[in-house]
């Protein structure tokens, strides 16, 4: 593809119908899947791998929790990785890549998706810095640290490209800077014993029920998958392929299980009293480098608002960005100023079980037939056969792990009834669904002809 050196040609294009300028280095990009694999996330959701099935049992253990959480990145940061390479390899954002999978009407079903579940994150992603803040600061308005957050998100938006450069040369030093220094931090003040469960109920041996380690593991893993669906969004404007593939997926891994297994040690430091980030305010010098973590935590919510606005325009080509940009980053502000984060890990199931087997279907149909051509323009013709792929591999997630979601957890749970269906302990419904989706998906490819050329 080529490109011009004017300054316009550097930031994202308006609409979808301008092409993707590749100005992002290695290292442009490395910083910031980096960075957000350190999150707010890791500290506040850290219970979420300790006690996956979230019924108040005792769960597994910390060191239990360690496993499952580098197994889970790493087969995370995998799935991420190979999400990244169309990106790149066509210069196309992600749910337009999905015209080449389905078909261009098709794709406005998992962009539909993708958009509420985007929305969704991004509206978490104020919560959590409102929450942050608050505990930080020692109260004060909640709801302004949620406004002000949702204004530098929205800022951030409108130049992308740029702010990823602002991450990579200013944010992910003091990044590795406050990890650093809490690790120090924590184990000098002691870590308890690793092989104990630090919630409520949690004080059995490690391994206290190894059934509940790969749905543990699937919780971790649905972090990394919850970033599959928008990976081409930034990858379409890396230099290579191979440093879209290693910088999304190495760099995003590796600071997922530092952030994580910071959050899990964390957990384990603390006590009946100071919050959910108590231990990390009480170390020396811990407000200010959790500082540097409330103010980074804005890039979440920016990747989420822009990715949002670009899946919008797989809807309308020609619509602004920048105008989605500003509407989207009102709307969760003003969704965020009502929001509890109770039923996150149901929140992580839903997005795991749906993206999770999408990719699936999306890597035999890309890599394995098509050899990374598609037409992905507007006359894509539909292709019901990988719709259906992808619904056999978001039953085989549901029937494996049924989540913690109401109504829609109880139906799958009557249907292992039906099918007499019992979930074995070495089942891992990402896993499983993943191959599920791409075999189907790829005896599909060999059996029925497709008319699809690369645009």
């Amino acid at each position: 593809m080529t490109t011009t050196d004017d300054s316009t040609s550097k930031e994202a294009p308006l609409t979808l119908d301008q092409p993707a300028p590749r100005v992002l280095s290695f290292w442009d990009q490395s910083a910031f899947w980096a960075n957000l694999g350190v999150s707010l996330f890791a500290f506040s959701g850290a219970y979420t791998v300790l006690a996956p099935n979230n019924e108040g049992a005792p769960g597994i253990s910390i060191a239990a929790g360690i496993v499952a959480m580098i197994v889970g990145t790493a087969v995370g940061g995998l799935m991420l990785g190979l999400a990244a390479v169309p990106g790149a390899r066509t210069g196309q954002p992600a749910m337009v890549l999905l015209r080449g999978l389905f078909g261009a009407r098709l794709s406005y079903l998992p962009t539909v998706l993708n958009i509420a579940q985007l929305i969704g994150w991004g509206t978490f992603e104020l919560v959590v810095i409102g929450d942050a803040a608050e505990e930080l600061f020692h109260g004060g308005p909640h709801w302004l640290y949620v406004i002000a957050a949702g204004v530098i998100t929205t800022v951030l938006t409108i130049w992308p490209l740029g702010s990823v450069r602002i991450l990579r040369r200013f944010v992910t030093v003091g990044v590795v800077a406050a990890l650093l220094w809490f690790y120090v931090q924590f184990f000098r003040a002691g870590l308890p014993d690793l092989t104990t469960n630090p919630g409520p109920e949690g004080n059995g041996p490690f391994g206290v029920d190894w059934g509940l380690f790969w749905i543990a593991t699937d919780a971790a893993l649905a972090v990394s998958v919850s970033w599959v669906p928008v990976a081409a969004d930034y990858t379409r404007h890396s230099r290579s392929t191979a440093t879209a593939f290693t910088a999304a997926g190495g760099a995003y891994g590796l600071t997922q299980v530092i952030g994580y297994v910071l959050g899990l040690f964390a957990l384990a430091l603390a006590t009946g009293g100071g919050g959910q980030y108590g231990p990390f305010l009480h170390v020396t010098l811990g407000a200010l480098f959790f500082f540097i973590f409330v103010i980074r935590e804005a890039d979440q919510s920016f990747a989420n608002v822009y990715s949002t606005a670009v899946s919008i325009q797989n809807l309308a080509p020609r619509v602004d960005r920048r105008l989605l940009s500003i509407g989207l980053g009102v709307l969760i502000t003003v969704v965020a100023l009502g929001l509890n984060m109770e039923n996150y890990f149901g929140f992580l199931g839903l997005i795991g079980s749906v993206f999770v087997p999408l990719l699936g279907v999306l890597v035999a149909d890309f890599f394995l037939r098509a050899k990374g051509r598609w037409n992905t323009g507007a006359d894509a013709p539909s292709r019901w056969g990988m719709v259906g792929a992808w619904l056999i591999g978001l039953v085989v997630y549901q029937l494996i792990n049924p989540g913690d979601a109401g109504v829609w957890t109880d139906f799958w749970v009557r249907a292992q009834g039906w099918a007499h269906f019992t979930v074995q302990p070495w089942m891992s419904a990402s896993l499983l669904s993943f191959l599920a989706a791409a075999v189907v998906a790829a005896t599909i490819g060999r059996l029925v002809p497709t008319r699809d050329t690369q645009r």
